[in-house]
């Protein structure tokens, strides 16, 4: 491994990808430090059950102390036996089943979920003087020798590497790439979360027990996925790294209510109430069980989003400034993709930075021409998912083999 003891890098972000790269390079010996502009972890809505595959696991190897990667596979959830399509009054449409062989928790072949916020303080663990949070970046100035960071409340910092790891509305991106805007694809998602307790388990339809389930009706489709800990998190941590704190967190049901724009009402100003108000009229005609499960929802904790997607973008020169994840191939869930892709920039990039011959400008060209190739191939299939599926969280029908798809009876 090249000499990194002088190497000084400032990742913009403090998402999935930006704390991959932050543990890959701390643990390398790089001078890294993370800048986040929300005050707290929690401090916006940012997703509850999350796909990883082997994208993940094996840039999870790579970047992640030993503890650190066996506490992620250790909170993970059960994982799926079965993908199955459900119409509307839970009958049973297709089934596609899993590799019965396949390891789901070898970083190379992982194939479950996790909590999103369990796995993002999983991410943290040991970066906390690393990890400066109320840091908004504005923008920047790079010169040959580095790269200045201007912030909003007035201040700046030197580093010698700049990463945007700052999401579908980068900063960096705006100077990098001023001309690069992520196009809204008309898709609207209403994500929420039921907890799993003595009421709502009863609920929970039989497919959605055998794993990741999509719900069609008409024109609205419903994602639903459960999320149950191999160990609860806590516990898991003070066995595994009882140096690590995390917060106790409960079985649930994740569920995600997607239609295109032109068929809900206007989303424009409203709170989770409110928008849990609308997933529920959306699927007032659905199975009651549907129905109820939705209703006992967390509703404080509803949230919307906006689906957006990337346009593939044309070689740039490389300099000291570089992007990850959503700040520049932000795309469509409709392949659950995005997470999984940002930890691999994160790996690539933390490869690139720490073994070669010390020109970070050349280890930044050469991690960008291969992010633009599996990047922009990710936000490419993750279109034609989504514009083939209607509604779009059809995407698992064409995500697995022909061979292993089950006709059900009847719509």
């Amino acid at each position: 491994m090249a000499d990194t003891s002088g190497l000084r890098v400032a990742i913009a972000g403090a998402g999935l990808g930006g704390l991959c790269l932050a543990q890959g390079l701390a643990r390398a010996g790089v001078d890294v430090q993370v800048y986040e502009r929300d005050a707290t972890a929690d401090a916006r809505r940012q997703g509850y059950r999350l796909h990883v595959d082997a994208r993940a696991g094996l840039a999870l190897r790579r970047c992640l102390p030993a503890d650190l990667l066996r506490l992620f596979l250790a909170t993970a959830s059960r994982p799926s036996r079965a993908f199955t399509v459900l119409s509307s009054r839970l009958r049973t449409l297709h089934v596609t089943h899993t590799d019965p062989d396949r390891d789901p928790y070898r970083p190379a072949t992982l194939a479950t979920s996790v909590d999103r916020g369990t796995f993002r303080e999983i991410l943290s663990a040991g970066l906390d003087d690393r990890i400066h949070r109320g840091r908004e970046l504005d923008g920047y100035e790079a010169d040959p020798a580095g790269v200045t960071l201007r912030f909003a409340d007035g201040s700046t910092e030197r580093a010698d590497v700049l990463v945007g790891a700052d999401g579908i509305n980068s900063a960096v991106r705006r100077t990098l790439l001023p001309d690069v805007t992520p196009a809204d694809t008309g898709a609207r998602i209403i994500y929420g979360r039921t907890p799993l307790d003595a009421q709502t388990r009863p609920l929970v339809p039989a497919a959605l027990r055998d794993g990741f389930t999509a719900i069609v009706g008409g024109r609205v489709g419903m994602a639903a996925g459960l999320v149950e800990f191999r160990q609860p998190p806590p516990e898991a941590a003070a066995t595994i790294a009882p140096g690590v704190r995390l917060t106790a967190a409960g079985d649930y049901l994740m569920w995600a209510v997607s239609a295109r724009r032109e068929h809900l009402p206007d989303l424009a100003g409203l709170d989770a109430a409110g928008l849990h108000a609308v997933a529920a009229d959306a699927i007032r005609r659905w199975h009651p069980d549907l129905r109820a499960l939705l209703a006992r929802a967390a509703v404080d904790e509803t949230f919307l989003v906006r689906v957006r997607s990337a346009e593939r973008v044309q070689p740039w020169r490389p300099g000291r400034v570089t992007l990850l994840g959503d700040a520049i191939h932000a795309m469509s869930p409709a392949r659950g993709s995005g997470a999984n892709t940002a930890l691999q920039d994160a790996s690539n990039l933390c490869a690139a930075l720490t073994s070669g011959g010390g020109d970070a400008v050349a280890a930044i060209g050469a991690y960008e021409e291969k992010m633009r190739d599996y990047g922009f191939a990710a936000v490419e299939a993750s279109r034609r998912a989504e514009r083939r599926a209607s509604p779009y969280w059809l995407w698992i029908l064409e995500r697995l083999p022909v061979r292993n798809r089950v006709a059900g009876g009847g719509r």
